[in-house]
């Protein structure tokens, strides 16, 4: 099969505007098992609004190919998200090269790997890439570095630029990336480097050996951490686990090493299929980060599914039930730093 066939059929993103999930989860809130959890957890999200908690999402797995990217859009735009930890394959990979014009397609979980490696496609599970895309989006990365002044920056400072990127040229219209920079809703990815971020900043370095951009990941726990201090009362939204989960749940800890008195986060919903009996991070329990003092248990769920089943409903219910509520815009707390 040539490569135009296998590039065809492109993921649709779930516009979760265009239905109210508020029926069928309610009706799930008088059931068992995960339905009644993925119930509870829409409740404690609108808990968190109600209470004007500033909301933490964090982003771990692949989320935006599999045609959630446009459900995280929404939320920003609505003012359903303070601030966003997550993955750089999700920020940079996914969101950033769609936001470039390029798309993720529908795939086969059982193709010919070494068939698509000759044609450069790369697979997540069912879904497809292409490769000569991805490389685009590398050095594109590369251009937005070298245009800046050489020094370190946090993630959340180059991801600005990045929205600024699309932004000015008018690109991404339905992009996580533009709609956080024109929202004031930072992004931290922590792990930056682990994505095509990664390979476009390592090909601005070798270019420019004595002057180059780095990422300062220490930066991105002091700005989250800052975000922690300035907000109080934070809720966490967490699908699936990893560096982001982490991260985000850390600086209540980071807080107090610096002296501060802060409240555990009062609010955690995580969307995970991790198990929690390994000792792995990504499974391990809310009520497991309260021993930690990152989490105060007694308005947390848990909700073992998987996030493209069980995020699209989360995330309707709230979006049609949410109040109105202020935009933090936590992104201009560090405007000063960001040279324009």
């Amino acid at each position: 099969m040539e490569k135009k066939e296998l590039l065809s059929t492109p993921v649709v993103p779930i516009d979760i505007k265009a239905f109210d999930a508020g029926p069928i989860l309610e009706a799930m809130g008088k059931t068992a098992f995960q339905a009644r959890n993925l119930y509870r957890a829409a409740e404690i999200y609108l808990k968190m609004l109600e209470d004007d908690a500033a909301v933490i999402l964090t982003l771990a797995g692949s989320l935006v190919s599999a045609g959630q990217g446009l459900i995280i859009h929404d939320l920003i735009r609505k003012g359903l998200v303070d601030a966003i930890v997550a993955t750089g394959a999700n920020i940079v990979d996914q969101d950033f090269f769609e936001a470039l014009g390029h798309r993720h397609y529908q795939g086969d979980p059982k193709a010919d790997d070494e068939a698509l490696r000759q044609l450069w496609i790369d697979r997540i599970y069912d879904t497809y890439i292409d490769e000569e895309e991805l490389r685009h989006t590398d050095y594109t990365i590369a251009e937005i570095a070298d245009s800046l002044e050489p020094r370190p920056y946090s993630s959340r400072e180059f991801i600005w630029h990045m929205g600024r990127y699309l932004a000015e040229r008018g690109l991404g219209e339905k992009s996580i990336v533009r709609a956080a920079y024109e929202e004031g809703v930072p992004i931290f990815v922590p792990a930056f480097s682990d994505s095509s971020a990664g390979f476009g900043l390592v090909y601005h370095q070798v270019k420019n050996p004595k002057a180059h951009v780095t990422i300062d990941s220490v930066a991105d726990f002091r700005e989250l951490t800052q975000i922690k201090l300035k907000a109080g009362t934070t809720g966490l939204v967490m699908l699936g686990g990893g560096v982001p989960k982490n991260f985000a749940q850390d600086i209540v800890v980071a807080a107090e090493v610096l002296g501060h008195q802060v409240e555990m986060h009062k609010y955690a919903i995580q969307i995970t299929v991790a198990d929690e009996r390994d000792g792995g991070l990504s499974g391990s329990t809310l009520s497991e980060a309260q021993s930690w003092g990152k989490v105060d248990a007694a308005l947390s769920q848990m909700v073992f599914a998987e996030a493209t089943l069980a995020f699209p409903l989360l995330a309707s219910y709230v979006y049609h039930r949410a109040p109105m509520r202020a935009k933090r815009r936590y992104a201009d707390l560090f405007t000063a730093q960001v040279p324009v």
